[in-house]
């Protein structure tokens, strides 16, 4: 039998290293981050770690094969064993879209033995798409509600966010499977710049633009449709294409009259290996 929810401990939230969450927020809400790994050269390095980016890129440059893995069962089974020691009640685990990796069937194997009860919530989102969920599920515990009230936040977060987002080439995630082959080729084959969108939990082509330039304005263009008037979050994400999310961020800070966090970071190795370089990415999510 699972064991049932108890009203004796607080509610923890624990997610994964493809939301690219803040620090700072990881801190302040006590969030607990499972990393995924990235696989080069025959060595395993965990997501979010400075040497694997710097590995990635090395790879990347020279062509070299990259991989990555899901978290195994054990290592979910530990990060939940560790809230229920720190006096944790029961727990939220919310995770990248399930169309795109095993990382959430390896967190619920891992609940059916846990010590408290655990929630698994499959996001259909990754990178801050995912992290605005789980910073809505932790404000809600924050607020003194339960898992409940934590999953729902999370879902109804999902449900308004949008994720755009320009690459220069299909190629990285052809060959990661995230995409359909013949959509690759024909992207090769007609020199477009494709701008892609999360829908359903898959990577799905959104429009197809000549150029990056126009590409880009287009990325704009979606984001600030997406977000209206009201009060929203935005993160700018890119890989190894710091000038153009800068400059991207601060043409929707002018833009945005309800804009609340604007968030720009690099993505993790993970993230980055089905990209490639050039990756430039806006998560749109009202609140």
């Amino acid at each position: 039998m699972p064991p049932t929810a108890s009203s004796a401990g607080p509610v923890a939230i624990v997610t994964d290293s493809t939301a690219y969450l803040p620090g700072a927020e990881v801190e302040r809400h006590g969030i607990t981050v499972v990393p995924l790994t990235v696989v080069l050269g025959g060595e395993a390095f965990e997501d979010g770690t400075e040497e694997a980016a710097r590995r990635l890129e090395q790879a990347l440059h020279h062509r070299r094969p990259v991989t990555t893995s899901r978290p195994g069962p054990a290592t979910f089974a530990a990060a939940y064993r560790a809230a229920a020691e720190a006096g944790a009640g029961a727990v939220v685990s919310l995770h990248l879209s399930s169309e795109i990796s095993g990382t959430r069937d390896a967190a619920m194997v891992a609940a059916r033995e846990a010590p408290v009860p655990v929630r698994v919530v499959d996001s259909g989102m990754v990178a801050m798409a995912l992290g605005f969920c789980v910073l809505a599920a932790a404000e809600a515990v924050a607020d003194g509600g339960g898992p409940d009230d934590a999953v729902a936040e999370a879902v109804k977060r999902a449900e308004a966010t949008r994720a755009y987002f320009y690459v220069d080439t299909l190629e990285h995630l052809r060959r990661g499977g995230r995409i359909g082959a013949a959509q690759a080729l024909l992207g090769s084959a007609l020199a477009v710049k494709p701008l892609l969108e999360l829908t359903e939990g898959r990577i799905e082509p959104r429009e197809k633009v000549r150029t990056a330039s126009r590409a880009i304005a287009r990325l704009e263009e979606l984001a600030v449709e997406h977000a209206g008037t009201g009060p929203v979050d935005v993160a700018v994400h890119h890989l190894a294409a710091g000038e153009r999310a800068a400059q991207l961020a601060e043409r929707l800070r002018g833009r945005l009259p309800g804009l609340v966090d604007l968030h720009v970071s690099e993505v993790g190795a993970v993230i980055g290996a089905h990209t490639g370089p050039g990756l430039l990415g806006a998560v749109v999510s009202p609140r």
